[in-house]
């Protein structure tokens, strides 16, 4: 950081004994500016220097991440009582006496939850535990009445699976890498209820709603090396969820949150220590924390320091990871069974186990049959069917119901699905950004949409005139676009007089235009395009004014 803004310095110094003494107020902000994003250009000049050793250091210090991360399941009720789970309700309204760990309750597991699990199992490529167990994890948090949180530690009802995911990488985002993360194993557990502090009056206020809501927990092997890979990983998990119907994946509600595994080791060695950052509660905010975490621990090693075993938390306005407290070791949580609950029994096929009612058991077999088409296969569809190039399947697919909009309008027009594409991505999605909204929002139907591209793939209007109808069609449902063609008197100049006559007089009012044309600059032809269009209103085809103008000029 010192060396960038030392060299600024001096390059303002240089000029200044050179140049004329009007110059320094603007070499002064230069300088402001540098001084002014230090924190920013010190991480720049990091990384450099990083690189620049990379060079010279044929085995340098590289990151490992793994992830755990806490998806709410999505259920009415709670995982162990009949509480009603909901967002932004009234504090402690949706509190059961378990819930409240009163003396004398007991845990009675929530069906919906196990298959919610089983199902996540599947489409993530587990292998399902038909006997699985719970346990007690004891810590003592305010906000945790028990003392204790039922969660399954010795075995867990899912292991041994697989996410994969993809990165677009590139100027343009347009290269698709594939990679795969480990997932060690899935696990059901009971969510805590919240601390609300009050800094004003010195207190803290408890609101048990969340407590007991059932938590997925999936465990990622520490297969990641960058902020940009989670981040990722986590966006496709959260899609998968959310097809699935598993968990809304909401991370703006806490329906998701991540804690991040990260140390840093030179290839072939062992791993290093390791710190957390926890409670991350976007995908965004994850690369920056594992990205700064990872640079930290160079720095701290290679200074000579050692890395702590260390629970850290992300602070999004100065985007450092700050620390929080020492690592609760193995021993500190003093594991034990749950003794109020038996173990977990799933069943396959057609097999019951004896005594047991069939409407009682969970089917795996069942659960796979219900198993929707995951993401990544509609991406591969998009892409083989229609032709699409995979950076725009991410789109369709990544964007909830864009995929089903886009596929609605190609089965009522005629042009190619890339030329759709266009128009969905760029145009429809842009509005929908720039207002706020989803596409199930859109004031723009699919039908309005493909009528639209009809009339420009049948020539009746220009491209031009096609996104000025597309604005008026945001205006309002109550229009199509056929009748605003018509009203506003907005189709294609079909009369070849009349379009020689005014490509002729754009040509007699740019005479010097055309100078340059005729030596040989092609390229001032699009000058006079735009004018002709601009002149007729977008109503003109580019392509037949183009012809005569080349023909004119030539």
């Amino acid at each position: 950081g010192r060396r960038t803004v030392m060299a600024a310095s001096l390059a303002a110094v240089h000029i200044m004994r050179n140049s004329n003494i009007l110059f320094s107020k603007h070499l002064l902000k230069t300088i402001s500016y540098y001084s002014l994003f230090a924190g920013n250009i010190r991480t720049l000049s990091y990384k450099c220097s990083l690189q620049n050793k990379e060079r010279c250091d044929p085995n340098p210090l590289v990151g490992v991440v793994g992830l755990e991360i806490h998806a709410q399941i999505h259920s009415n009720s709670k995982l162990f009582s009949s509480s009603q789970v909901r967002f932004s309700s009234p504090p402690n309204s949706l509190v059961s006496f378990f819930d409240a760990s009163l003396p004398g309750t007991l845990p009675v597991l929530n069906r919906r939850c196990v298959e919610a699990a089983v199902m996540t199992g599947l489409a993530l490529n587990c292998t399902i535990n038909k006997k699985s167990f719970f346990d007690r994890k004891h810590y003592f948090y305010a906000d945790l009445p028990a003392g204790y949180q039922i969660t399954q530690q010795r075995v867990p009802i899912a292991v041994n699976g697989s996410l994969t995911y993809s990165l677009l990488l590139g100027h343009k985002q347009n290269q698709v890498v594939t990679k795969t993360v480990r997932i060690k194993q899935i696990q059901l557990e009971q969510d805590s209820g919240k601390s609300l502090h009050d800094d004003s009056r010195s207190q803290t206020l408890i609101d048990l709603n969340r407590a007991g809501v059932g938590l997925m927990e999936l465990v990622m092997e520490p297969d990641m090396c960058c902020g940009e890979e989670a981040a990722a990983a986590v966006r496709e998990l959260q899609l998968i969820l959310q097809t699935l119907g598993t968990s809304q994946g909401n991370m703006a509600e806490g329906q998701l949150r991540v804690d991040a595994n990260i140390s840093v080791h030179r290839p072939d060695d062992p791993l290093g220590v390791r710190t957390e950052v926890k409670n991350i509660n976007s995908a965004r905010f994850l690369a920056k924390a594992i990205d700064y975490e990872i640079q930290r621990q160079i720095g701290v090693l290679e200074s000579g320091g050692v890395i702590l075993n260390e629970t850290r938390s992300f602070d999004y306005k100065s985007g450092l990871t700050v620390p929080m407290r020492d690592k609760e070791g193995l021993l500190d949580y003093r594991f034990m069974p749950e003794p109020n609950l038996p173990p977990l029994i799933l069943c396959e096929g057609e097999t019951v186990p004896p005594g047991a009612h069939p409407q009682q058991m969970v089917n795996i077999d069942w659960i796979k049959k219900q198993l929707p088409e995951l993401p990544r296969v509609k991406r591969r569809h998009l892409v083989e069917d229609y032709g699409i190039l995979p950076e725009h399947s991410f789109t369709l697919v990544n964007e909830e119901g864009l995929m089903d909009y886009f596929i609605s309008v190609l089965q009522e027009t005629k042009a190619e699905p890339k030329k759709v594409i266009g128009w969905i991505i760029k145009d429809l999605l842009g509005l929908l950004k720039q207002h706020n909204l989803n596409v199930s929002q859109s004031p723009i139907s699919p039908s309005s949409m493909a009528e639209l591209l009809n009339l420009l793939e049948t020539g009746q209007i220009s491209s031009t005139v096609a996104k000025l109808v597309l604005q008026e069609l945001w205006k309002g449902p109550g229009t199509n676009a056929t009748q605003i063609v018509r009203d506003q008197n907005l189709s294609l100049v079909c009369d070849a007089i009349k379009l020689e006559h005014i490509c002729q007089t754009v040509i007699d009012s740019h005479q010097e235009e055309v100078r340059v044309i005729r030596r040989g600059n092609k390229k001032v032809l699009n000058k006079l395009v735009g004018l002709v269009q601009k002149e007729t209103k977008g109503r003109a085809d580019p392509v037949q004014v183009r012809a005569i103008l080349e023909k004119k000029t030539s």
